[in-house]
């Protein structure tokens, strides 16, 4: 592909679309080309993101005067790209919609999980979902790629590898409990975002019924795993990151790192176990840890923390730390490999991942 990639955000003025625009523009082959917001039609994009002020002159504009482009990414609302995917199809040849609309491969699971039928279920095969460690393959050949939800990424990164070993117990389910930061109700505020009310406290704000669960049954279906889901979802008194706490069965004398340890190496993000899941705002990679098992209750617990990403020269504010996953399908497949359809940089391009990877093959040797 000769010159830079060009791309668009539809919906760029929320947390997820400022916190995609902040990872393009740094991106060394892909060039913005316009971002939307229907509500700030004419203003400079760091009036409402100063976090971009000297990094970008760009201007939000309306969907409706969308040029055609290489590469566009969808950050609307849940139940709006649906309603426009044909609109949008003919905009561009490759589509990233971060919102759930897409992630579902039934259409009857939007009846269950969302309370609404589905505008456009012939399309629901036409999207890979866009989780690498899960879809890498399919990612390859992708021309348009769903969002993963937040609390569901960090479920299922925690779960999938004894999935596939085939050490969870199915007649006993899976017990997941997750702790998220306030950033996960996006930037309209409610009664429950409103800081006298969110800070300082802990509230088990969807203890059964999460919808994220929906995603979760999915990737254990591909596991070949059949098995209830309990997945209840906690806010604390924090603004960015999830921390998963995974329980289930599993038979004693099982190498943790002999299972997990094969399916992270090629993973850059996933640290192997013995890594502390550390909480603090300097912490970039996901981190993996498991629990020694107990000797009276038979029990262990996968722990994962996918933390926030500190911006330069900033404290860490309010975007969410599931945006940099929108990237990473752009740069998956191989250079020139055959039939992909991502144009295939290297996984690390403009996310800047060579101290993390510097600072994983230090604590690899160490425990070599």
């Amino acid at each position: 592909m000769s010159g830079p990639i060009t791309a668009s955000i539809v919906g760029a003025s929320g947390y997820t679309g400022g916190e995609l625009l902040r990872l393009l523009l740094q991106h060394p082959h892909i060039r913005v080309q316009q971002v939307t917001s229907e509500r700030l039609d004419g203003q400079f994009v760091h009036f409402t993101h100063p976090n971009l002020r000297g990094r970008t002159s760009l201007k939000f504009t309306t969907a409706d005067s969308l040029a055609p482009c290489d590469l566009l990414f969808l950050g609307l609302p849940h139940g709006s790209a649906m309603a426009r995917i044909d609109t949008f199809a003919a905009l561009a040849p490759r589509i990233v919609d971060l919102s759930a609309d897409f992630r579902l491969r039934d259409a009857g699971d939007y009846d269950r999980w969302y309370g609404h039928a589905h505008a456009q279920p012939d399309w629901l095969s036409r999207f890979v979902y866009g989780l690498p460690e899960l879809h890498r393959a399919a990612l390859t050949k992708a021309t348009h790629v769903s969002g993963v939800g937040c609390n569901a990424t960090a479920t299922m990164l925690a779960i999938w590898p004894l999935a596939k070993a085939q050490l969870i117990d199915a007649s006993r389910g899976v017990i997941c409990e997750v702790k998220v930061g306030s950033s996960e109700g996006g930037a309209a505020s409610n009664d429950s975002t409103h800081h006298p009310e969110r800070a300082g406290v802990m509230r088990s704000f969807a203890p059964t019924g999460h919808r994220h669960t929906a995603e979760v049954l999915q990737a254990l279906a591909l596991a070949g795993v059949t098995t209830d889901v309990h997945l209840s979802a906690t806010a604390v008194d924090n603004v960015r990151g999830v921390l998963d706490d995974r329980r289930d069965e599993r038979g004693r004398g099982v190498n943790r790192t002999g299972i997990i340890g094969p399916w992270r190496r090629d993973s850059p993000k996933i640290r192997p176990p013995g890594h502390r899941a550390s909480t603090t705002a300097r912490t970039r990679p996901i981190r993996f840890a498991t629990s020694p098992m107990s000797t009276v209750s038979g029990r262990a617990a996968s722990i994962l923390y996918q933390p926030q990403i500190r911006q330069a020269g900033r404290r860490p504010r309010r975007s969410r730390p599931v945006r940099g996953r929108a990237l990473r399908p752009v740069s998956l497949p191989p250079r020139d490999a055959p039939g992909t359809q991502a144009p295939g940089f290297p996984r690390e391009t403009g996310l800047r991942l060579r101290r993390m990877r510097a600072r994983a093959a230090s604590g690899a040797a160490r425990t070599g």
